[in-house]
């Protein structure tokens, strides 16, 4: 029986918590879903003042170089030719830690690159894992809300964060990376990123290709032991920090190799749920890896406030030659990045020197706080009479063609199969890990119904994954109700 119904905070009920509205079952996201806008906007003022996510990080300039032609997929002008380069920021973080927590613990890690081309700056901002939790960005402000400390104890909430993936079993695949040994990485240099999300590449032609973006750690993968990160967390919490500017002031540069998947775009009809459902991901055999280029970081930043923690960084900066997809939870981001910047580090945030871009600047906003170039023209409205800055037909995006009843849409509920597909991947001995890990985190949980329910999507992924969970937490008699 329901006490109360789920509202908005001006008291309107809620119809759909887990599903955004959508044009059509796999269509872009509708602006008119104002319980998604508010939601969103809401999470985004709810810390003061670092980051609500990805608080505390560790970044560096470098710069990247095509070594392989892809102008054929897209126009965008800083991939056109091997051997060009362009200057990169990156910052690498933990997600669920606050500014002073320690670097080992086991999280994600955000992996977020801004590109300064020619034609303004394009941002990569993904994580070292190629899915993620939630699929639906109504869900975001909920999951984080988990990672985050209870209201009232102001302690981590085992049950919390339990509960809602028990719950929300879309989030089993990322879960089992992150119980895994990836879970750690030993260093920021040794783990791969992931652009996670599909994107769309156009060319000069109009030809649009689906890409998945992938950088390949040059260093090798490393991980971390559980014991020796725990150890580290206590006596050294800023190890990650440490190691990536000692590394880059000894000039051992770290590197990465960029590739992408690239999927032609006729995919999208008959395989969305792999495209834009970011707990998915796509076969690298049916769709190989393609090299890109190599990104280097060879200088440290002088000031870790003005650089590292101003730096905005949003997957909605892109370039003419790439676009967006319908991925629901990636077009959320569009909106939820830029909001948070604006609101943390201020409206004229693109101003800042880490975030400015090379190209120039031309349009009409005006003043605000922190304003550092008003520019001195009376004019500021298009179109005018007086000056010649006008739009540019010639960056037209190429969009692609949407259809459906509008809607509040969930994508399939296939949460079982990739999930398994990795557990059974791994040796014997990384799976014993995992399921240690799994265990030492679903011990505190004090509901016997939460950890039922997850060990049940365990179970379902793979038969001995579930079992063995259930034996670590001496519940093996429930296997016997599957």
């Amino acid at each position: 029986m329901v006490k109360e119904w789920l509202t908005t905070a001006d008291g309107a009920p809620v119809y759909d918590n887990q599903n955004s509205a959508t044009a059509g079952e796999f269509g872009p996201i509708l602006i008119q879903d104002v319980h998604l806008l508010e939601k969103l906007a809401h999470f985004n003022r709810e810390r003061v003042p670092e980051r609500v996510v990805h608080a505390k990080g560790a970044g560096a300039h470098g710069v990247f170089k095509v070594t392989n032609d892809v102008s054929k997929y897209t126009k965008a002008s800083f991939l056109s030719e091997v051997g060009k380069e362009t200057t990169v920021f990156a910052r690498f973080s933990t997600v669920a830690g606050e500014l002073g927590s320690a670097d080992t613990v086991r999280d994600p890690r955000g992996f977020a690159i801004k590109f300064y081309t020619e034609d303004g700056n394009y941002d990569i901002v993904g994580n070292n894992t190629p899915v993620f939790f939630v699929r639906d960005p109504l869900k975001f402000p909920d999951f984080i809300h988990t990672q985050k400390r209870d209201p009232r104890t102001h302690l981590k909430s085992p049950d919390a964060v339990w509960d809602f993936w028990s719950l929300s079993p879309e989030s089993l695949h990322q879960v089992t990376i992150l119980m895994s040994d990836r879970g750690i990485p030993a260093t920021m240099r040794h783990m791969h990123g992931y652009g996670s999300h599909t994107f769309l590449w156009v060319n000069d032609a109009g030809e649009k290709t689906w890409v998945k973006y992938h950088f390949r750690t040059n260093q090798g993968v490393k991980n971390l032991d559980v014991n020796l990160a725990a150890e580290l967390a206590g006596t050294n919490p800023d190890y990650h920090i440490e190691d990536l500017h000692n590394a880059i002031e000894a000039e051992d540069y770290p590197s990465w190799t960029l590739c992408v998947q690239l999927i032609p775009f006729e995919e999208a009809q008959k395989r969305p749920e792999l495209l834009f459902d970011v707990t998915k991901t796509v076969s690298q055999k049916e769709f190989p890896l393609v090299e890109v280029g190599t990104m280097t970081l060879n200088r440290n930043p002088e000031n870790y406030f003005t650089e590292v923690e101003q730096v905005a960084m949003s997957p909605g900066h892109l370039v003419p030659g790439i676009e967006t997809s319908p991925d629901k939870l990636l077009q959320g981001r569009l909106f939820a990045y830029g909001d948070a910047h604006r609101y943390r580090v201020g409206a004229n945030y693109s101003q800042v020197p880490i975030n400015k871009p090379v190209s120039p600047v031309n349009n009409n906003q005006k003043d605000g706080a922190m304003r550092m170039d008003n520019g001195s023209t009376s004019i500021n409205y298009e179109p005018n009479s007086f000056n010649e800055v006008k739009e540019n037909p010639a960056v037209k995006p190429a969009g692609y063609e949407v259809h459906g009843e509008i809607g509040h849409y969930s994508y399939d509920q296939n949460f079982y199969t990739q999930a398994g597909d990795l557990y059974r991947l791994q040796s014997d001995e990384a799976k014993e890990r995992l399921v240690q890990n799994v265990v030492d985190a679903m011990t505190p949980v004090s509901k016997d119904e939460i950890k039922k329910r997850q060990i049940y999507h365990f179970y379902q992924a793979d038969k001995e994954y579930g079992t063995k969970v259930a034996q670590g937490l001496g519940m093996e008699d429930v296997i016997k109700e599957f």
